[in-house]
């Protein structure tokens, strides 16, 4: 394979199609490799004259046969053990001041849409000064609040999750910021997306089966014993606002609604373990337009079977992560995933996918 070629591919996204050549593999390794301090770093390890400019050392690496991709994984872990050495002295404390967040809410404000919310809403909507004063003293303040603490969250719980992966033995990690490619395992690039049970995944599949969605139970059980509720609420919000209250409600009919509830839950989540090419085709299919690629995904599904609303904080539970990851990792060798075939606006793709879940067991 030329240099032009890979990179071409490459641009076009197809990863996984070069990863599937011991050539394009390479390639992909090298790229992890391609900020200037780590080629300089290979090349010394090479002894070869380095080139001027970070894309021509790119390129000689490449087309130099001596750069095989035993050197490459060397480099590349001998990278990454020096930047895991100091997250490591710091990832007990850190541990420590996730488990602070008490609340997963990101106040109101749409996550990647910040500025798009803020101008929406304050900004072309309010046209008196001093009550636009008032709604940042008494609204955006704590929104901006609540969203800079779930970032900050999601961001370091990334960070752990992530390097749990890469401590594997059978994962090589990508040192530098290389698009869709987070490690890989054995010979398999990956792009690593922690997520929950999805709602919509959960509503389809009780449509199928001839089930009322979840939402509309809860909205008929809450009218029935005049339980109040506010219409306005985000449906994912309103979802776990209506299960909680219906929950606590002492009766009989409540009790027996949230029982069925649950257990549908719990036979979806246990049927995906055993089989989890429907969850993997639904989460690729239901991609938003912004975000959409079809490379390969390593999809963390985080669920709490105590409480399904408070999967986010799995997130930080380091024994689980590694329990549990280790025991997908040391099962799959070096042929991790499956072929997913699926469709996105009436196109075909073709991905390598697996799912690997953290489960917090009942109380």
């Amino acid at each position: 394979m030329r240099f032009v070629d890979a990179e071409k591919m490459f641009k076009q996204d197809r990863i996984r199609e070069l990863a599937e050549s011991a050539e394009g593999l390479r390639y992909l390794k090298l790229r992890s490799l391609s900020r200037r301090e780590h080629l300089e770093n290979l090349f010394t390890t090479l002894g070869m004259a380095v080139p001027t400019g970070a894309k021509a050392m790119f390129r000689a690496a490449f087309e130099n046969p001596i750069c095989d991709e035993k050197i490459l994984d060397l480099t590349i872990r001998s990278i990454y053990l020096k930047e895991r050495a100091v997250r490591t002295k710091k990832e007990p404390s850190l541990v420590s001041e996730l488990y602070k967040m008490l609340a997963f809410d990101w106040g109101g404000l749409q996550q990647n849409s910040l500025e798009k919310t803020i101008i929406d809403s304050y900004v072309k909507k309010i046209t008196d000064f001093d009550a636009l004063n008032a709604r940042i003293d008494n609204e955006l303040l704590n929104s901006l609040r609540g969203y800079v603490l779930c970032s900050w969250y999601n961001h370091w719980t990334s960070i752990i999750i992530e390097d749990v992966f890469r401590d594997h033995v059978n994962v090589l990690p990508a040192v530098g910021q290389v698009k869709k490619i987070d490690f890989f395992v054995g010979k398999v690039p990956f792009d690593l997306k922690v997520t929950y049970l999805p709602e919509g995944f959960v509503k389809d599949l009780r449509k199928k089966d001839g089930h009322k969605p979840e939402l509309t139970l809860l909205k008929k059980a809450a009218r029935t014993k005049g339980i109040k509720f506010d219409k306005s609420m985000a449906e994912a919000r309103l979802l776990e606002d209506l299960w909680n209250k219906i929950a606590d409600h002492p009766d009989g009919d409540s009790e027996l609604l949230v029982r069925e509830l649950r257990q549908y839950r719990l036979n979806v989540i246990s049927d995906c373990q055993e089989d989890s090419i429907g969850l993997i085709n639904w989460l690729y299919e239901n991609q938003g337009v912004r975000r959409f690629d079809a490379s390969n995904r390593l999809f963390l599904v985080l669920i709490d079977k105590s409480n399904f609303f408070a999967s986010w904080r799995l997130k930080r539970a380091k024994p689980l992560l590694n329990k549990q990851i280790n025991q997908y990792l040391d099962s799959v060798g070096t042929s991790p995933g499956r072929q997913v075939d699926f469709m996105w606006e009436s196109e075909s793709y073709t991905s390598i996918s697996d799912v690997v879940f953290i489960v917090h067991p009942e109380n």
